[in-house]
């Protein structure tokens, strides 16, 4: 389970760190950061896949993302003596993460400009890093692994390139394989497509399918996946909170797999076609959130969206229920839906806009989890 994130740098998070629990809530008015904090933890999770320069591309490159205020926020005029960077990093019960980006060094008018250099990754055990903790420490591109002593690697990584995904694999040691699949286990989702001509309201190949995808168009294979796997009744118990003798079920015709929805007083099933745009969302987050194969972390961004009130109570419970299988957090604006969680335990983390960048509401020097950058 992670313990803490960490962001500095990154749009209006100039430096914040915040402890997370089995089910955590972020939550403030528009504005205040929440977006950032889950675009920032999505980034995190993109060093995985290899692909987090090109996330970072496509979002702008890095100029577009670092904090537009002074450098140690204050009176505007003052002169930047650290280096420009977004950093970014968590920690969890097994294994922590953090990683250093920085501004290219290559001619402005090269293709690759928008291409941030990744100048320090390190792996460490325990809350934060330092000494007696690091386990894996890159610098530019030399990096060395600690094996009873440090150990420098012959190989020379490129600054583009990432030790979770480019180290040779006879140097990537137990610690990066871990650190591997715990990143690429993260889901994240937002905004999932209900319009009239979503992929999730059409019927689709079906094949067992673990993980809805981030736009939801395996909606049926996945229900029917948890179904399959015995975890029916979770599904059954979550739509009959929210819609109160209604059940859902999957057709299957020549492979090709839909969800219909029967409800009391209906002579027929309605199809995904004829579903409300909250219906649809619903049951979308009921399979992302209940899935047979829980994830370690879920992050739910403003799950709320096109939801009526009347569901915001049973989106809680539905919150709550998946959060004893998987973590949990979520970002939302909803004081209906952040109060719901609080009251099932989860911790609530209120941010607050200001000209020094995003602060945490009540967090004293006290209540900041430690947490150490390294140094270039």
């Amino acid at each position: 389970m992670l313990t803490t994130v960490a962001v500095s740098g990154y749009r209006s998070l100039r430096d914040v760190v915040l402890p997370l629990a089995g089910l955590t809530v972020v939550t403030g008015a528009n504005g205040s950061g929440k977006s950032n904090l889950y675009r920032a933890l999505r980034l995190l999770s993109h060093a995985a896949a290899g692909s987090l320069v090109g996330a970072i591309a496509r979002e702008g490159g890095l100029p577009s993302l670092l904090w537009a205020g002074p450098e140690f926020g204050g009176d505007q005029g003052t002169v930047r003596k650290g280096p420009v960077a977004v950093r970014l990093g968590f920690a969890s019960d097994e294994l922590g993460y953090l990683v250093d980006l920085g501004i290219p060094q290559v001619d402005q008018a090269s293709l690759f400009a928008r291409d941030p250099e990744i100048k320090r990754e390190q792996v460490f055990a325990g809350p934060l890093a330092k000494p007696a903790t690091l386990l894996i420490d890159r610098l530019r591109g030399g990096t060395r692994v600690r094996d009873g002593s440090w150990v420098s690697l012959d190989q020379q990584l490129a600054p583009y390139e990432s030790i979770v995904t480019d180290l040779a694999d006879g140097d990537t040691a137990p610690e990066l394989l871990s650190l591997r699949r715990t990143l690429g286990g993260w889901r994240f989702y937002d905004h999932f497509r209900v319009d009239a001509d979503a992929p999730a309201r059409q019927p689709q190949v079906g094949t067992r399918t673990q993980t809805l995808a981030h736009g939801g168009e395996n909606l049926a294979a996945v229900w029917a996946t948890i179904q399959d796997a015995g975890h029916g009744r979770s599904l059954d118990t979550a739509v009959s909170r929210a819609f109160p003798g209604s059940r859902v079920a999957i057709e299957a015709t020549d492979g090709r797999f839909r969800l219909v929805m029967h409800q009391t007083g209906l002579l027929r099933p309605l199809e995904t076609t004829e579903l409300s745009d909250g219906t649809l969302r619903f049951l979308l987050l009921c399979a992302a959130l209940l899935p047979a194969r829980p994830a370690p972390l879920i992050v739910l961004n403003e799950p709320e969206a096109s939801l009526h009130p009347d569901l915001l109570e049973p989106l809680g419970e539905l919150v709550a229920d998946a959060s004893t299988r998987s973590q949990v957090v979520v970002v939302t604006h909803a004081e209906r839906l952040s109060g719901a969680l609080e009251r099932a335990g989860g911790l609530t983390h209120r941010l607050e806009a200001h000209p020094d960048g995003t602060r945490v509401a009540g967090q004293g020097a006290l209540d900041r989890p430690g947490w150490h950058w390294a140094a270039r």
